[in-house]
């Protein structure tokens, strides 16, 4: 069944460690083996090979840039001070895309309505092998701080940009989940030219306060592409059912990530990776489901390889490939195979089809 996964840093990956995701994550990890990036950010999950097998077959991949006051060591160098080294990084992870697609005739930027069919065309084509199918990726801005000032959204558009979430944690345009505040005025300027253009506005990590503004503002199409509800984490990142009922009323998915912590109430960082697993993944993916009474709301936001790797993934997930299971708490649960299919892909679908110009 194709998964459209809303959330994957990859670009993030290919310039601060150098992976290759042409390669297959297990390959990666030989390649890791020895080295600190394991402890860094965890072995990898993610690779060509297993986006084919695991059918994931459209990914929201996003360029990210880290504020310099939450660097992690001296390896962790997509690093900004100011708007200027924001907008370094942010170019350099939008080449290594461009750079990415032109290398590999199995990669393609969805850009318009006309890429979106021609993917879903690749995947709805029984007599095509796996390995023939192409995988899009849609571009998202986790963070808006690259974009120099609001005026400059259309040329971020101009380059494939076509998702965009203010905040990380606290940028020029918003605050953040836990450096609370509200929509700047550029904020809203910006929001402004997104909506004049038709783009994603992504409310991840975006501050409640904020949040709320978003909504009430913003008449585009609207996503949350990696949470999880506050029930699994008590914690200012994840989203209240409040927050989750308003964003059913615009319309808006919730993309489930898969960080164990995200899961489970009360784990601990250090907890074995066997204390979740993808049955929890369900249960999340059931609370918004039963809290807004349709499975029309909630999609899949892996953020794999986000920094954390496969120990800190559910139990059952050693790649990418493996959200496939998560099929199969769904049907104990009484799931139909159609609202596994709106659940895995067409929830999200209907997000991104409002996002794309002709």
């Amino acid at each position: 069944m194709l998964i459209l996964d809303a959330h994957q840093d990859i670009a993030w990956n290919i310039i601060t460690l150098d992976r290759d995701y042409r390669r297959g994550a297990r390959q990666i990890r030989q390649i890791e083996n020895g080295t600190e990036i394991p402890n860094w950010v965890g072995e990898a999950l993610l690779g060509k090979p297993e986006w084919i097998e695991g059918e994931i077959g459209l990914i929201f991949a996003t360029i990210f840039v880290t504020p310099e006051r939450f660097r992690r060591g001296s390896w962790d160098s997509v690093c900004y001070r100011d708007t200027d080294g924001a907008y370094y990084h942010a170019k350099r992870q939008l080449d290594a895309y461009c750079r990415l697609v032109e290398s590999d005739d199995h990669l393609q930027l969805v850009l318009t309505q006309g890429d979106l069919a021609a993917i879903l065309q690749d995947w709805g084509d029984k007599d095509l092998d796996l390995d023939e199918r192409r995988i899009g990726l849609v571009l998202l801005m986790e963070g808006a701080d690259p974009i120099r000032d609001p005026d400059q959204v259309e040329e971020w558009y101009g380059w494939g940009l076509r998702a965009i979430g203010l905040a990380w944690e606290e940028t020029r345009y918003a605050g953040g989940a836990h450096e609370p505040g509200s929509i700047s005025a550029d904020g809203l300027l910006l929001m402004q030219s997104m909506q004049t253009l038709g783009m994603i506005l992504d409310l991840s990590h975006i501050a409640e306060e904020a949040y709320w503004q978003a909504l009430d503002r913003y008449d585009g199409p609207v996503f949350v592409s990696h949470a999880t509800p506050r029930r699994f984490y008590p914690n200012p990142r994840a989203l209240s059912d409040e927050m989750i009922e308003a964003l059913a009323e615009r319309g808006g998915v919730i993309g489930i990530a898969l960080c164990n912590q995200f899961l489970k109430p009360g784990l601990h960082i250090d907890d074995p990776k066997e204390s979740v697993t993808i049955r929890d993944v369900a249960y999340a993916v059931d609370h918004v489901c039963q809290l807004t009474g349709s499975v029309e709301h909630v999609g899949i936001g892996s953020d794999l390889d986000g920094t954390f790797g496969r120990r800190h993934a559910p139990a059952e997930i050693d790649t990418v490939a493996d959200l496939q299971k998560i099929a199969v708490p769904l049907r104990e649960m009484g799931y139909s195979e159609p609202e596994i299919s709106a659940i895995f892909n067409g929830n999200m679908l209907r997000i991104l089809k409002k996002g794309l110009p002709e």
